[in-house]
């Protein structure tokens, strides 16, 4: 079968080789690659930035969606032929996570999904949305994902409410339309007059160009009367973090998505005090929720929004794509 490897760190060092068909075990299950899309943490493990010590060769990408190929032996939640989606944290099935079972991600301690074929356990799938193509599925597994439990497990979003979205990318855009869906308000940042229009046709109630307005969280305040807004992903980390917690009103929620520049921040804790934010990390979420999202996706027939569409051997070139940080949504390779 045919697999994107990384031989040593760098986007030169992605290769299309020809590997061994991997054989499921008793509990696990062979899924025939569909698609697959990117994430900036992709970058990161390609660049040698997330984790110096990779082992190599590598398999990037975490997120796909495919067909089931064969089951193991002892595989009772799924069928040959069943349409599926992979799960990242593939331990992390429900409630509260731990240390060890954090480390079960796809594309960081297991294999990528830059392949063919992959075998994986029959808990680390969920049922692809009957509303979705599996180029449109494989989006959701870390954008989606993360926005979804950072707005409704963690933030407890209500109808009615306010949150702030950053950029363009696939967080962002999700958190986007799963307010929309919810009947909640949504102001935009982004950098280009086009971009921002984007934003608007998406259902963004307000947009902010955060280039001519540097004080984005100031005109946060002003365009909610001067209280604030209920909720923010914040996918940017060390520039935007401390303007995050001014944006949010009275016990206001911040959720540490990203670092798109750096992961240090010079925070002052005392910042937090006069509106008694909380901070809270996301590190995407159990399948129990996974599925939650899944259920209302083919409820409300959202669409992810895809960028492009890249063949598999223009995997480097779509990589780089995703460098050049011009795009709107999600990047996706398709395997057929």
């Amino acid at each position: 079968m045919k697999t994107i490897q990384l031989s040593n760190f760098g986007l030169d060092n992605l290769k299309l080789v020809n590997t061994e068909k991997p054989q499921p075990g008793a509990h696990d299950v062979l899924v025939k690659i569909a698609a697959a899309s990117f994430n900036y943490l992709d970058l990161m493990m390609i660049k040698g930035q997330y984790n110096p010590k990779l082992t190599f060769p590598y398999i990037p990408c975490s997120d796909a969606a495919g067909v089931v190929e064969s089951i193991g032996t002892a595989v009772t939640r799924w069928k040959k032929g069943d349409r599926v989606t992979t799960h990242f944290i593939q331990e992390w099935i429900t409630g509260s996570k731990s240390i060890p079972i954090f480390q079960s991600r796809t594309g960081l301690e297991k294999p990528g999904v830059l392949s063919e074929y992959i075998s994986v356990s029959e808990e680390a799938l969920i049922a692809t949305p009957a509303n979705l193509s599996s180029a449109e599925a494989s989006t959701l597994p870390i954008a989606g994902l993360t926005a979804w439990t950072g707005l409704i497990d963690y933030a407890n979003l209500k109808p009615g409410q306010t949150i702030l979205t950053q950029g363009t990318g696939g967080v962002s855009i999700f958190a986007l339309q799963i307010a929309k869906a919810m009947g909640v308000k949504v102001i935009a940042l982004s950098s280009t007059a086009d971009k921002l229009a984007r934003l608007k046709a998406l259902g963004a109630d307000e947009v902010i160009n955060y280039k001519d307005t540097p004080a984005w969280h100031k005109e946060a305040l002003r365009l909610t009367n001067g209280k604030g807004v209920d909720a923010i992903l914040d996918v940017v980390g060390t520039d935007s973090l401390t303007k995050s917690v001014y944006a949010v009103k009275a016990d206001g929620f911040v959720g540490l998505v990203g670092n798109l520049s750096g992961a240090v921040v010079p925070f002052n804790i005392y910042d937090t005090v006069p509106n008694n934010a909380t901070l809270r990390g996301i590190s995407v979420g159990s399948r129990e929720s996974f599925e939650a999202f899944a259920r209302a996706i083919e409820l409300t027939s959202l669409k992810p929004v895809i960028d492009r569409i890249f063949p598999f051997d223009a995997t480097p070139e779509a990589y780089r794509y995703m460098e050049g940080n011009n795009f709107f949504g999600k990047i996706v390779i398709s395997l057929n």
